[in-house]
């Protein structure tokens, strides 16, 4: 099985950068606050999780796809091992031991894509938030490692946060994710709010906008807004300096949640997204403020 990879011989950090920097995430903003061996990690780190979410993203073929991810998961073993081929690896691994970056952390990414693989729908809450953890609050547990922990508790801070921060994509990507033939939004809340889920898949117009939509999402939304309080809540006063690239990143997701709410959640047609600026402007605020 080929990997799915550019060459070894390309730099890790020059592609992890690349990787990242190409993505146009909000995570990027907060990583220019970090110091230099903290910014490599989560770059890194990012980089990879960017990969093999690609891996499903890019997906043509649900077979291929499937091998790809066999492949990630020999390549995290192989690289722990000290064999590392794919230029993220090589960038990643080693800083793994000084930010108690594990396998577990790596292939609980993979696992969560294998979800994608595997299903388009979700019947309930429950299994919906064990994807977000996968996918979301696993990432935040690494980057609260990376950005600098103390407590215990700081743990649960991260992976609230990841599943507030994941709750805010699902809700913006709801007509992306319909047209590639998903829906994140539990199939018994579609239930509760009598929204049929090919409204939501529907290519033509009208858009499945209503007054059912509508209270769906507002739903999905206060939800949201309850894990950001119940993160912020949990992050304890010793860490809280440490873990500002993290409070950088909520602020933007939460404004750009709150954006949609105010755009009416018209998010069936077109994808809300913040400006470049104004997600580093949120950063720099973030960063002086503390908070």
């Amino acid at each position: 099985m080929s990997p799915p990879a550019p060459p070894a011989a390309a730099d890790p950090q020059q592609y992890v950068q690349h990787k990242a920097a190409a993505s146009g995430s909000s995570f990027y903003y907060a990583f220019l606050f970090l110091p230099p061996r903290r910014r490599a990690a989560i770059t890194a780190y990012y980089a990879f999780c960017r990969e093999v979410d690609d891996v499903v993203d890019e997906m043509h073929d649900a077979g291929v796809a499937a091998a790809k991810l066999a492949w990630w998961r020999q390549e995290v073993h192989a690289a722990f091992a000290g064999r590392p081929s794919h230029p993220v690896m090589r960038a990643l691994v080693p800083l793994a031991a000084e930010f108690s970056i594990e396998p577990a952390h790596l292939t609980a990414v993979i696992d969560g894509c294998q979800i994608d693989l595997q299903q388009s729908r979700f019947l309930d809450f429950a299994a919906l938030a064990h994807y977000c953890d996968l996918v979301a609050g696993v990432v935040g547990e690494v980057a609260a490692n990376i950005f600098g922990r103390t407590e215990a508790a700081t743990l649960q801070y991260a992976h609230r946060l990841g599943l507030a921060m994941q709750l805010t994509n699902i809700i913006r990507d709801v007509g992306d994710d319909a047209r590639r033939g998903r829906i994140y939004l539990p199939l018994s809340e579609l239930q509760r709010f009598d929204v049929k889920a090919a409204e939501l898949l529907k290519r033509d117009s009208p858009w499945g906008y209503s007054e059912r939509f509508d209270a769906l999402m507002r739903f999905q939304a206060e939800r949201a807004h309850r894990s950001y309080d119940q993160a912020f809540a949990l992050l304890p006063e010793a860490d809280r300096s440490a873990q500002r690239p993290g409070l950088m990143m909520a602020n933007i997701y939460r404004t750009l949640l709150r954006e949609i709410e105010a755009d009416g959640f018209r998010v069936l047609h077109q994808r809300t997204s913040l400006t470049p600026l104004r997600k580093l402007w949120i950063a720099m605020r973030t960063h002086w403020r503390g908070r």
